[in-house]
């Protein structure tokens, strides 16, 4: 079988569990070599026993610790920015904290992570990011995502910005928008509600398709991004939703 990234070597954050332990595992498997990362150690330490995966604590929030995780890793030819917050609330349930904790993890912690490694990307004039946003963002919404919706947006807007300033110096920069996927974080908010059949049910039903993604769905979306099969898109925005924007 062909391996569509051995060679290659990956950072991938918020790789503890969900979404982004899919992409690091699917890389991993792909014949990427991955550095899985994520803020807390414990969700990681499994995936230290799997073949191509190392692991390494990192709070994308925390300037110096980036700073110090470019120096210990360097250079990269993939940097996946996972690492998300889900603030929960309208506009007047917003706390000045809660926007700016979304906008600290969603905005700036990508931030953050390109201005650490896309210098080793142009230094040998190849890389790509993909950065994992939302269709709720500059491209849709639902009810009580303000915070959350507002900082995927701008993450959608850093995409391509980044993607314009350096595309004619090998560097590629897109992002992957999915709707509502099925991962530990989703059934902890659900089963916390005090109608978890019927949260479940509505969240579903936002989808056209009737279900909900999967983790496995977005990472082999990330390995197309990641694979010089997309070597001709940069500044794009891949939009898996279930039809939920149709």
């Amino acid at each position: 079988m062909n391996k569509r990234l051995k060679g290659k070597t990956a950072l991938i954050t918020g790789a503890g569990r969900g979404i982004g332990r899919s992409i690091a595992e699917t890389f991993a498997d792909e014949g990427c070599r991955v550095w899985a990362t994520s803020r807390s150690l414990e969700p990681l330490r499994d995936l230290a026993d799997v073949g191509g995966i190392q692991i390494l604590q990192l709070d994308v929030t925390d300037v110096g610790r980036v700073a110090r995780a470019s120096e210990k890793i360097g250079g990269i030819e993939i940097l996946v920015n996972n690492a998300g917050h889900v603030a929960v609330g309208a506009i007047l349930d917003c706390t000045d904290t809660d926007l700016q904790q979304s906008l600290d993890v969603n905005l700036y912690g990508a931030f953050h992570m390109i201005r650490a490694f896309l210098p080793g990307m142009l230094a040998r004039g190849a890389g790509t990011i993909i950065n994992i946003a939302s269709v709720l963002s500059s491209i849709s919404s639902v009810a009580d995502r303000f915070a959350y919706g507002v900082s995927k947006g701008a993450l959608i807007a850093l995409t391509k910005s980044v993607a314009l300033d350096y595309v004619d110096r090998g560097i590629r920069c897109n992002a992957l928008c999915p709707a509502t996927i099925l991962t530990p974080g989703l059934n902890d908010r659900i089963e916390s509600n005090p109608d978890p059949a019927a949260a479940r049910s509505n969240i579903v039903n936002r989808h056209k398709m009737g279900r909900l993604g999967t983790v496995e769905e977005v990472a082999a979306a990330a390995v197309y991004l990641a694979d010089d099969a997309s070597a001709f898109m940069t500044g794009q925005l891949l939009i898996m939703d279930g039809g939920m924007t149709l």
